[in-house]
């Protein structure tokens, strides 16, 4: 199996080998029409001899009626016979089927730059089996891949030959005029007005042409002749950008020019052949796209995106073609619009990433503004090149709610935290419970951004009125319960331990007035409304929180140093001072003397 499958690969590149092309000095199918002869698609034939040119490329496209002596001006140009050059048909049908090129391209030096000539030969108009919607993607095609296309007429300039420029028109209104530069330059192919007669006399060309474009009366107003003085409007503004030639006949017995030489053809001919050979070489100047000379590889690449714009639609549109090749350019403005976008740091406020996406949103434009194709039918492109950006500022609004909601959300748990904390005090202070109220709604404000910010306040406005009700339900009973543990703890701590008895007092004084005069006189709820008590909160408020001291932080540090004080003082402190005070204390020596005398 594996030999087997060696010899049919083998087999394969040898066929492959054998099928690319060695003789180049042919002509060779580039574009061929689909079975149905309605659109066109690329031969592998041509795309191989034109893969192989280096240089910048200038193409030549001779287009005009079928049986109308193109392939065989093609031939006259290239200085080669009908056996050697393009074919060449004497039959009633048309030879040349597509467009094909000349395989070995002529070497020319324009400004200085060496450039490979190639030259087109396209299917005739008007021929039988075809659609006139084929027709105009020949005549487009040739249009927009040639420098210089040469509109190759029998003896006059008819109505319909006017009409078939439509197309061209409107390239030339689209890209024509530009002002030059990277990614800006596109110039559709020169025109050539070529007219072959079989007289010289009489009217010139140019005012063959002149007159051919001169406005038609329209009086009853047919919407056909409109266009078509439309047409000729354009035309006669693209005067710098066309030409017109004549060329007699060459001979009498056109069924025998591919036999003839030279010195067998009318001289006259001969001369203005090639004074037309001189004319066109005087005005080739290489194919230009996006500020870029192109050569063989860019040109296929140039051509499968023209073909691929003509193909995309019933009928080749201009807009069609100004679409493709503004493609490219609305990516890179889309991108930069993300680039600008993805700089800004999230959340932030609705308002800000407004402004930011506007101001983002006409860079993009203007730069799209200074590299896009066409002019009518660019709006099209600005409408994607806006509905992509629409796209993108999308997402950033999504991303920007989903950061706002996990900031905001971060932030309406931690104050959440801290009112759980607050409402946990093991010494109920409300000061301290307000500044940590505030605290919280500050940060909160100032932190919390972005969409989600609105929802967020409402719900930290409903949760801290929720906290701090219950703060204030709880306050004073645990002050209550924590002044009548003080007060008892007091009355020991004066009567047992440090011996005061002024402390004492004033320790049962608060314990009575807390258990028993509250009880005869006010209800436990009429207490908290009482002055004395309003009194007796302040005090305590002022002795547990202030910005200085926490005594919630530091209560057990501060008790057991002052534990410590009072027991070095028992222990060591009347040793060595003596036991004298300046504050009444218990004496039980001084009672005892007094009573045995």
């Amino acid at each position: 199996m594996d030999r087997a499958f060696v010899f049919l690969l083998s087999l394969c590149l040898l066929l492959q080998t054998s099928l690319s092309i060695e003789n180049f000095h042919q002509a060779f199918p580039i574009v061929e029409p689909d079975p149905n002869h309605t659109k066109l698609r690329l031969s592998r034939e041509g795309l191989e001899a034109i893969s192989r040119i280096t240089t910048p490329i200038a193409a030549v496209a001779v287009i005009g009626p079928y049986r109308s002596g193109k392939s065989f001006l093609l031939n006259q140009l290239l200085s080669l016979s009908c056996y050697e050059g393009f074919g060449v048909g004497h039959m009633r049908d048309t030879k040349t089927k597509g467009i094909w090129v000349w395989g070995t391209p002529l070497e020319l030096e324009i400004d200085g730059v060496k450039t490979s000539i190639i030259y087109l030969d396209t299917e005739g108009f008007e021929s039988v089996g075809k659609s006139n919607v084929y027709d105009d993607r020949i005549f487009a095609l040739a249009t927009v891949m040639s420098s210089v296309l040469i509109y190759n007429l029998p003896e006059t300039i008819r109505e319909a030959d006017i009409s078939r420029l439509s197309f061209a028109v409107e390239l030339a209104e689209e890209f024509y005029g530009r002002v030059k530069g990277q990614d800006v330059a596109f110039e559709p192919s020169k025109l050539l007005w070529l007219i072959q007669r079989d007289f010289l006399q009489g009217k010139s060309v140019k005012e063959m042409v002149d007159e051919a474009l001169k406005h038609v009366p329209n009086e009853d107003g047919n919407k056909n002749i409109d266009q078509v003085n439309r047409i000729r409007d354009s035309l006669a503004i693209m005067g710098d950008n066309s030409t017109a030639f004549s060329l007699p006949q060459p001979h009498l017995m056109r069924t025998k020019l591919c036999d003839l030489k030279d010195e067998e053809l009318d001289p006259t001919y001969v001369a203005r052949r090639d004074q037309l050979k001189k004319l066109v070489a005087s005005i080739l100047r290489p194919k230009i796209v996006q500020g870029k000379a192109l050569n063989g590889k860019e040109f296929i690449s140039f051509l499968e995106q023209i073909l691929d714009a003509l193909n995309k639609g019933e009928i080749p549109s201009t807009g069609s073609l100004v679409e493709i090749f503004n493609k490219d350019i609305v990516e890179r403005c889309v991108k930069l619009y993300n680039e600008r976008m993805v700089k800004l740091r999230l959340p932030m406020s609705e308002e800000y990433l407004q402004s930011a996406h506007e101001t983002a949103h006409n860079e993009a434009i203007k730069a799209f503004d200074a590299q896009h194709f066409g002019r009518q039918h660019a709006k099209k492109s600005v409408d994607q090149l806006d509905e992509q950006m629409q796209e993108v500022y999308k997402n950033f609004v999504l991303a920007n709610e989903y950061q706002s909601s996990k900031l905001c959300e971060a932030l309406y748990t931690k104050c959440e935290d801290d009112m759980d904390h607050l409402q946990a005090l093991r010494l109920p202070s409300m000061a301290k419970f307000n500044a940590g109220f505030v605290y919280c709604n500050q940060s909160f404000e100032h932190q919390c951004v972005g969409p989600s910010k609105q929802s967020y306040e409402q719900r930290l406005t409903k949760m801290m009125g929720k906290a701090r009700s219950l703060f204030i339900k709880e306050y004073n009973n645990r002050l209550f319960n924590w002044l009548v543990a003080f007060s008892l703890v007091t009355v020991v701590v004066g009567r047992f331990i440090i011996k005061f008895i002024l402390l004492e007092m004033a320790a049962w004084i608060l314990f009575i007035f807390l258990e028993t005069y509250t009880r005869m006189f006010w209800t436990a709820e009429s207490l908290f409304y009482n002055p004395v008590w309003h009194f007796i909160v302040g005090t305590w408020e002022t002795v547990v929180y202030s910005p200085v001291l926490d005594l919630d932080r530091w209560a057990i540090p501060i008790v057991c140093i002052i534990a410590l004080c009072v027991l070095y003082w028992r222990c060591y402190g009347k040793r060595k001072h003596g036991s004298s005070w300046l504050l009444p204390m218990y004496n039980k020596n001084g009672r005892s003397r007094e009573r045995s005398e």
